[in-house]
C-alpha cells in the first residue's frame, strides 16, 4: 500500500482484489461514504462495506485484468468548497495511472462518495461513473447547481432506493436530467421499495454494477436493459425500474 502524506493527514489506495500489476486492464476505485461537514479523520472501517462490490467486480471482470481499490480520504468531510473528497478520488486516479500506466478507469461511490465520484469525473483517466444512493445538496437559487459538465464524454450509471431516507432519490433524478442533457451516455435505475444501503436488493444491484462496470471498462455488451435505459429518452432512461432477480437469468 502506497500513501501520500497531506496536512498532516493520508489519502490511501487500498488493494481490494484483482490481478498482479501486469495484467491490469481496466481499474475501479470505489469511494466511500462521507460526511457534509467534518474534521475527523476516516474510520478504519468505513471502506469495509464497498469490500463485497470489489470482490464481485474482480471475480467477474478477471481474467480481463480488473482491479480494485478502496479509497481511504484523508479526512470525512466534503466541507463546502474545498471539496476535500473529490480532491482524493482525483489523487486516487493519478495514482491509479502512475501505477498501472494507460488503463480506464470506473469511479464508483456510495453516499457522498458517489458525489465525489460524479465531480471527479473530468480526470483524463476516467471513462465511467457508478454513482450508488448519491448525497447530492438541495437545489438553492442562492448557489450554483451541481454541475454535470465534467460528465461529458462518461458513461454514468446512477442507483437509487425509492424508499431512501437519507439521500432524497428526486434530488438524483433531477440531477440525472440535467445531466443527460450534456451527456446521452446517462442512465438512472429505480430499486422500489429499497433504502440507502440498497440492502433487499443487493444481488440486482451488483449485478447491475458489474454488467455496466464491464461495459465501460472493457467494452463487453451490456444487457438489454441497461442499453435500453441508455438509449431512452428522459425521463424513461431515468427511471428504469431494477427488476426483481435481475442478474440470475442474463
Amino acid at each position: 500500500m502506497q500513501q501520500r502524506a497531506t496536512q498532516g493527514r493520508e489519502a490511501r489506495l487500498a488493494r481490494a482484489a484483482g490481478p498482479v500489476p501486469g495484467a491490469v486492464g481496466g481499474v475501479v476505485l470505489l469511494l466511500p461514504a462521507g460526511e457534509e461537514t467534518s474534521t475527523r479523520r476516516p474510520k478504519p472501517f468505513d471502506g469495509y462495506a464497498l469490500r463485497p462490490l470489489a470482490r464481485r467486480l474482480t471475480r467477474a471482470g478477471g481474467e480481463a485484468g480488473l482491479v480494485a481499490h478502496v479509497v481511504r480520504y484523508r479526512g470525512r468531510g466534503w466541507n463546502g468548497a474545498q471539496a476535500e473528497l473529490v480532491r482524493d478520488a482525483r489523487w486516487a486516479a493519478d495514482e491509479v495511472v502512475r501505477r498501472y500506466g494507460d488503463v480506464p478507469i470506473c469511479l464508483a461511490g456510495v453516499d457522498m462518495g458517489a458525489r465525489a465520484a460524479l465531480r471527479a469525473a473530468d480526470h483524463e483517466a476516467v471513462n465511467s461513473v457508478l454513482a450508488l444512493a448519491p448525497w447530492l445538496p438541495e437545489d438553492d437559487v442562492a448557489a450554483p447547481l451541481e454541475p454535470v459538465r465534467q460528465l461529458a464524454g462518461r458513461r454514468v450509471l446512477i442507483v437509487h432506493g425509492t424508499d431512501d431516507r437519507r439521500t432524497d432519490p428526486e434530488l438524483s433524478f433531477r440531477f440525472a436530467g440535467r445531466a443527460k442533457k450534456a451527456n446521452r451516455d446517462v442512465c438512472r435505475f429505480e430499486v422500489h421499495s429499497d433504502g440507502h444501503g440498497l440492502a433487499q436488493h443487493r444481488f440486482e444491484v451488483a449485478s447491475l454494477a458489474v454488467d455496466f462496470t464491464l461495459g465501460a471498462l472493457f467494452g463487453r455488451p451490456f444487457s438489454r436493459p441497461l442499453q435500453d435505459a441508455l438509449a431512452a429518452p428522459p425521463p424513461l432512461g431515468l427511471r428504469m425500474p431494477l427488476a426483481a432477480g435481475f442478474g440470475r437469468t442474463l
